[in-house]
């Protein structure tokens, strides 16, 4: 008996390698310094297969046009039909295939192409890498490394599969993609702890991450679907798909009016057959008319484009939707979980604060454009003349610099690394003169020692600066530059104090210092263990989006959480979160991070996760986690964020928003909403426009669904007294298709009501259509179904003729549902108002339309042939119109008499015009 060869691409064949010395990782995977043969490569890509994540399972074009037909209501009228087929009316057959189709296609058109966000890993990965084979280094396919292959990296290459690092040199990598963390990784060969976390394996390289300074060599420890990437990608195909609020109440609507018309039908055919004595083909043709005027079938394609026009609306407002449903949920949506870098702030580090023995100053603007000032405690301009303590601080983060920004197309970026960059910042803010400056000799950062050293020329003066961590560079220190600018013993107490208030801040703190070199060459590591006059410090921080503050504060007074949930420290996440308003600006926060969830179980999660708002150090997995917990408890949540880690999280939400510049392509694939600014305050807007568009659903549903409860009773009244049919079901579909692409569009283009963004979310388990709304409908159903009835009645007995009696009550219905929809834009307030008749163009535009598809209804021949219409003259059109009018004022009366009730409980009360 053989056993299977384990997968050696698979990071969990090695356990923990970042936790075991290099030596015996290469022990375990079977590799040397020298690297792999050609050979032993061959035969573990033949085993383990190529480092290549897997291709995403494809859903067919027949499968995804086929779900769009996964409708009970749909299943009524193919069933209507079957029935037409085999009693040969092949005419009204072919009308109701019709708008079956049409109803499908409709969704499928603008559904689109699946989102697939694996492809966006996939791109993710490297091309081509450099490995050691054979002895000798060479270029090769990426996707031909395997275990146990050595490889190096230099910065600006893209890390080709996870690696355990052998050795480093000043070795840097960006991680944000990955962990959320802004500031590039500092990497080393040590081992770490076992239980560390993806931001703190400092010893190994994760794949798709990107270099940023320095070189290293390691060993691939995974590779493809068991690198951290395979791993994220799977956890985006365990996904399942999470049906939205409004897919959930229309469904279950559905079902209701199922039932419904299946009981009524049933009472129908028994008093058709026992008391009237009525054959089978009239009782067949009775049924199929009845279906087919009370399935609104109009409401999937008036659902579909009414959120096809809010993605139209919120494209206008930089907010692209991938998924048209997406719309609706996200203004339902009860919780916002964040990614905080890039999201929430700019991602792009800016010196906020310099403090010298001297004091402190504030340094003004955000972001690497160069626009600011340096400015006192007291607000005056700090002038490098007036301060010698802030010129000789920002000269020394000037000189100790290898980064620049520069203006851009997209704007200011910076070449380098970002701290150094905002040191640059801050040195054009300031206004430093480097003329007649130069440098000599450097020692360069390194992990090891936290700090990087410059030997300078600075007019005709030969200097040391050095900049990095404080603790290293005080320890190295044994003055200070005081404020008269002159030397003074170091006060280290006194400085911790200061540098430990910054960092409760949420700063990342650098500091700097000088020393004389006069007749000094050259300088190295061991020139600078002591002697440096210490100088101050920076405070650095990824500064939040302005705009972000306020869409927040907007957020929470629409009853909408919003959580933060990132990859950086405690601390920092914690300061940038009671600086944005999302914890509260004095007392304790609670926050919790990736080692807290890892000690949770779900249950536990489950009962402090609504009260957590800061999330740190986290991983995808716990992202996850803490998206499930919240939607255990009935939570609709929405998930933003920019990195490969968000991809997971972004795709289980009920709605997953990425930002469309500096979001990754996996997450943008990944997500529902992908925001062409990068700006968290478009979320607010889009929950605004989501609010109004679900408004605007019930409007449209409270005013569709009586021209089926109109239809339907006159059928039944019809044959329950024995009367010939007033409406042909080929009829009945033509008024429901005129209205619904007529008059209904006119609600969906309704402007928000005033208040939307002031009261809270709806519950999830509120259905479309509130008790009031159900009152509506009912009063409605049967004013329009009478005025109907009493129609065709008296046009049979004036003219005799049942095409022209038919006819007309097609019209009374059109004419009645046109005045019917006055009522309905102010559905909860008097539609006695000149406003019934301003502030939506499209009502005149969509009455125009339905007029003239009646004109055509009612005199073009070959609709006459079609539907069994005929010409009408004056008295009819004058009868419809006139008691059109009366339709008017009797639901008037009714929706007076239902506002002088209580209104019914719920957390969405009426909205003026909502239905509710």
């Amino acid at each position: 008996m053989t056993t299977a060869a384990p997968d050696h691409s698979r990071a969990d064949v090695l356990p923990a390698p970042w936790s075991l010395p290099a030596e015996e990782v290469l022990a375990a995977v079977a590799g040397s310094p020298d690297g792999l043969t050609g050979r032993d490569a061959e035969e573990r890509v033949a085993r383990d297969g190529r480092n290549e994540l897997p291709e995403p399972p494809q859903e067919s074009v027949w499968r995804r046009l086929l779900s769009q037909y996964a409708d009970i209501l749909i299943y009524i009228l193919i069933g209507a039909a079957v029935l037409k087929a085999l009693t040969q009316d092949w005419v009204d057959f072919a009308v109701i295939v019709v708008v079956i189709v049409a109803t499908g296609l409709i969704g499928f058109i603008q559904e689109g192409r699946a989102a697939s966000a694996l492809a966006g890993l996939r791109r993710m990965q490297s091309l081509d890498a450099q490995v050691r084979r054979d002895g000798d280094w060479g270029v090769v396919d990426a996707a031909s490394l395997v275990v146990g292959d050595v490889v190096r990296v230099r910065g600006g290459d893209r890390v080709p599969a996870d690696v355990r690092l052998l050795t480093s040199a000043q070795l840097q990598v960006d991680e944000s993609a990955l962990t959320g963390e802004s500031v590039a990784a500092n990497k080393s060969s040590e081992a770490n702890e076992a239980d560390a976390g993806i931001g703190d394996r400092t010893s190994m390289l994760f794949s798709g991450t990107i270099v940023t300074a320095g070189n290293g060599e390691g060993v691939v420890v995974a590779t493809g679907s068991g690198t951290e990437i395979g791993r994220i990608s799977a956890l985006v195909t365990e996904q399942d798909a999470i049906d939205t609020p409004l897919a959930r109440q229309l469904a279950h609507l559905g079902t209701q009016l199922s039932v419904l018309i299946g009981v009524l039908a049933v009472v129908m055919l028994l008093v058709g057959r026992f008391v009237h004595g009525l054959g089978v083909d009239e009782l067949i043709s009775a049924a199929i008319g009845f279906a087919v005027a009370a399935v609104p079938e109009g409401l999937p394609a008036l659902v579909t484009i009414t959120l096809a026009l809010g993605v139209q609306q919120m494209a206008r407002h930089r907010a692209i939707t991938r998924r048209m449903e997406a719309v609706e949920t996200l203004g339902s949506t009860t919780t916002i979980c964040s990614d905080k870098t890039g999201t929430l702030t700019q991602n792009e580090m800016t010196a906020r604060t310099v403090v010298t023995a001297a004091g402190t100053y504030d340094v003004e603007g955000t972001g690497y454009d160069p626009v600011g000032r340096v400015a006192t405690a007291e607000g005056t301009t700090a002038t490098l003349d007036a301060h010698p303590d802030l010129a000789a601080l920002v000269l020394a983060v000037t000189l100790c610099n290898d980064a620049r920004v520069e203006q851009t197309e997209d704007g200011w970026r910076v070449v380098g690394q970002p701290t150094e960059g905002a040191l640059d910042v801050l040195a054009a803010k300031a206004g430093v003169d480097t003329a007649g400056t130069a440098r000599v000799g450097a020692v360069p950062f390194d992990s090891a020692h936290k700090f990087a050293a410059t030997l300078d020329d600075v007019r005709a003066r030969r200097v040391v600066h050095a900049v990095g961590a404080p603790d290293r560079l005080l320890d190295r220190s044994g003055t200070e530059l005081a404020p008269d600018g002159g030397v003074r013993p170091l006060d280290r107490a006194a400085w911790d104090e200061r540098i430990d208030a910054l960092s409760a801040l949420g700063l990342r703190v650098l500091a700097a210092t000088v020393r004389p070199a006069d007749g000094v060459h050259e300088i190295a590591l061991d020139d600078l263990d002591d002697g440096l006059t210490f100088l101050g410090v920076v405070g650095i921080v990824d500064p939040p989006r302005p705009e972000a503050t306020a869409a927040i504060a907007e957020a929470h007074a629409a009853g909408i959480r919003v959580k933060m949930i990132t990859g950086d420290h405690r601390g920092t996440a914690t300061a940038i979160a009671r600086e944005l308003g999302i914890a509260p600006e004095h007392g304790k926060v609670r926050a919790l991070t990736g080692a807290d969830l890892q000690a949770m179980d779900d249950e536990e999660l489950r009962e402090v996760v609504r009260d957590v708002d800061v999330f740190a150090r986290t991983s995808p997995e716990h992202k996850l986690r803490i998206v499930r917990a919240l939607q255990f408890h009935g939570e609709v949540v929405a998930m933003t964020g920019d990195g490969v880690n968000d991809a997971p999280s972004i795709t289980r939400a009920d709605v997953g928003v990425a930002m469309g510049i500096k979001g990754t392509e996996a997450t943008k694939e990944a997500a529902d909403i992908v925001l062409a600014d990068d700006n968290f305050a478009t979320i607010e807007r889009a929950v605004e426009e989501g609010r109004r568009i679900y408004d605007n659903i019930r409007k449209a549903v409270v005013f569709l669904l009586p021209t089926n409860g109109a239809q339907s009773l006159v059928i039944l009244v019809a044959v329950l007294a024995g009367l010939a049919l007033p409406l042909s079901p080929v009829q009945i579909l033509w008024i429901n298709l005129a209205t619904a692409i007529t008059l209904s569009l006119t609600l969906a283009g309704e402007p928000a009501e005033p208040g939307i963004m002031a009261r809270p979310p709806r519950s999830p388990g509120e259905q479309v259509l509130s008790s009031r709304a159900i009152a509506v409908v009912l009063i409605a159903s049967v004013v329009l179904g009478a005025a109907t009835l009493v129609v065709y009645l008296l046009e049979r007995a004036r003219t005799g003729d049942y095409a022209e009696a038919q006819t007309s009550a097609v019209m009374m219905l059109a004419l009645g549902q046109l005045a019917f929809l006055l009522n309905c834009r102010l559905l909860s307030t008097s539609a006695f108002t000149t406003r019934v008749l301003t502030g939506n163009p499209s009502l005149w535009v969509s009455a125009g339309a339905l007029l003239g598809l009646q004109l055509v209804f009612t005199y073009a021949p070959f609709m006459n042939a079609w539907f069994g219409s005929t010409p009408i003259g004056l008295h009819s059109w004058l009868l419809t119109a006139g008691i059109a009018v009366l339709v008017f004022l009797v639901i008037e009366a009714a929706k007076a008499v239902l506002r002088a009730t209580r209104p019914g409980p719920g957390r969405s009360s009426a909205p003026s015009g909502g239905a509710g």
